[in-house]
């Protein structure tokens, strides 16, 4: 934990932390999904950190995990329409504002990772951005775990829907699996075309 990152207020109480992450922003297609997650002063979480450093299996197993011991949490997301219609840094923060709005407990202290806030409609405590926050606070790196997860189940509900472009192995993100596909048959309703890879696809089938 970076020592700047005071978890206590000035009489030296131990702070409610919320933390907040996103899943999604890099991909051509599918929603960016948002966590908030909400723990008790000096939780810790046994197993949780940055949801990059552990697999599939082992997200979904600390999802149980988090969901049974921290304070709250919510999810919050911003679909493929909005993130066209506002851009993807304008989507990510809707998204984050959405997944705090839906906490029904207010921390007294709003971790975010990166070195952006959202609004937070209504807090008026402390906001802290922490860049790499995923993996150096623990209310950060459970909300990475809850938002991963849960965009991989969007993604898999659209590779249902879409079974030709593989969103179930490669989950949206620009492989080069994902690239013959959508050379091959355009985009479907989930992709994000105000993204460069599709919107130049469309132009070339004009």
């Amino acid at each position: 934990m970076d020592p700047s990152l005071t978890l206590n207020d000035p009489a030296g109480r131990a702070l409610t932390v919320a933390g907040i992450d996103e899943a999604g922003r890099g991909p051509l297609a599918g929603a960016v999904v948002a966590a908030a997650v909400l723990l008790a002063p000096g939780q810790v979480l046994a197993g949780v950190r940055d949801s990059k450093q552990l697999s599939a299996t082992q997200r979904e197993a600390l999802v149980e995990r988090i969901h049974g011991s921290a304070l709250d949490w919510s999810i919050g997301v911003a679909t493929q329409t909005e993130i066209d219609a506002l851009n993807i840094l304008h989507a990510t923060m809707l998204a984050m504002s959405r997944a705090f709005a839906g906490l029904r407990r207010r921390p007294d202290l709003v971790q975010i990772d990166g070195n952006r806030a959202p609004r937070l409609e209504g807090f008026t405590g402390t906001v802290q951005t922490v860049i790499g926050g995923d993996r150096s606070c623990p209310a950060i790196s459970a909300a990475s775990i809850l938002a991963k997860v849960h965009r991989d189940q969007l993604m898999m509900e659209l590779h249902a829907e879409y079974p030709a472009y593989g969103f179930d192995r490669h989950k949206g993100y620009p492989t080069a699996e994902h690239r013959a596909a959508l050379l091959s048959l355009g985009p479907c309703p989930a992709h994000r075309r105000s993204f460069a890879p599709v919107r130049a696809v469309m132009d070339a089938a004009r």
